[in-house]
């Protein structure tokens, strides 16, 4: 967006890439656990613990960046498995509170290939999941600058919006800015097929009971029985009431997270909440592409002007 739209934060300034593929730190695995609400889950996430005390990255993390794993071993053509980066699931702070301690949120990838359909496992995710307790992990990182707080994090409110693993780097953000004793009003909104798959479900309940600037939203899209099915998206509109307030402020950052296509979703349902003057503050479509309903994923960044105070990391 070339003009300039109110509120447009500037991000703090973060570490990046002290541990590289040609030279890792190695941490160690304390805890691994089941994240979901259930374990009646359709899916198997866990929340893996790694102390990378005594390494660059110890002390030098922030939430919303990640961190790259390097699975041992060699692919079916004799080389060395590629990099893969994790969102950090914890505050800046660690899990222990000194900056040592970093998580991730990993669903293990199970799968069946098309044309042989024998079963397929994706290898770093496996392997996550698999470690124990004392086991080491070859790390690099952190990485990622541009999906983090602002630098003043007083000065804004927020609403984050996730699905499934989408969640790991908001669980970080929401722990800091509620540590941080900010009066900012903070708002998430978590997306699951199942209630059963909801993820650290109990820990962002408390986190709302006990922080009256914090509000907890689910949507549960595939569910039968109880409120009607519905999208993260659809939320903002059924809790307009809620959200709109905060949307309307000049202090808003919308932050999104999760699955490819639902950033689209979440435009359309700010065009529904908000009126234009409001809306464009977000999000603002050339002439002739006002009718949300006929925006597509192609349009964003061209015909859909995306500004600043929308943060999005979709895969």
């Amino acid at each position: 967006m070339s003009e300039h739209v109110r509120g447009e934060p500037t991000l703090a300034e973060v570490k990046m890439n002290l541990s590289t593929p040609a030279t890792p730190c190695v941490g160690t695995v304390v805890s691994t656990e089941r994240c979901t609400a259930s374990r009646k889950a359709a899916g198997y996430i866990r929340h893996v613990a790694i102390d990378v005390s005594g390494t660059p990255l110890a002390g030098n993390f922030a939430s919303g960046q990640a961190f790259g794993v390097l699975t041992p071993g060699v692919d079916a053509n004799g080389k060395p498995h590629k990099l893969r980066l994790y969102s950090i699931a914890s505050p800046s702070r660690g899990e222990d509170g000194a900056g040592n301690v970093l998580a991730t949120t990993v669903k293990r990838t199970i799968d069946e290939h098309d044309e042989t359909h024998k079963l397929f496992l994706g290898v770093c995710s496996n392997y996550l999941c698999d470690l124990q307790v004392g086991d080491k992990v070859s790390l690099t990182g952190p990485s990622g600058k541009k999906f983090v707080l602002p630098a003043d994090r007083g000065a804004h409110d927020y609403v984050f919006v996730a699905t499934g693993t989408g969640i790991a780097p908001f669980r970080g953000m929401i722990m800091d800015l509620l540590a941080s004793g900010v009066a900012s009003r903070v708002a998430l909104v978590m997306g699951s097929p199942y209630s059963t798959d909801l993820l650290y479900h109990q820990q962002f309940e408390q986190l709302a009971a006990t922080n009256p600037n914090f509000v907890y939203r689910t949507a549960i899209s595939r569910e039968r029985g109880g409120s009607p099915p519905m999208y993260a998206h659809d939320r903002i509109i059924a809790d307009r009431d809620v959200f709109t307030p905060m949307l309307e402020s000049d202090r808003c950052l919308v932050y999104v997270c999760g699955i490819a296509g639902m950033e689209l979703g979440v435009l359309q349902a700010l065009s529904t909440v908000l009126k234009p003057e409001a809306l464009h503050q977000f999000v603002k479509p050339q002439p002739g592409f006002e009718d949300a309903k006929g925006w597509d994923r192609k349009m964003l960044h061209r015909q859909l002007f995306v500004s600043r105070r929308v943060l999005m990391e979709v895969y």
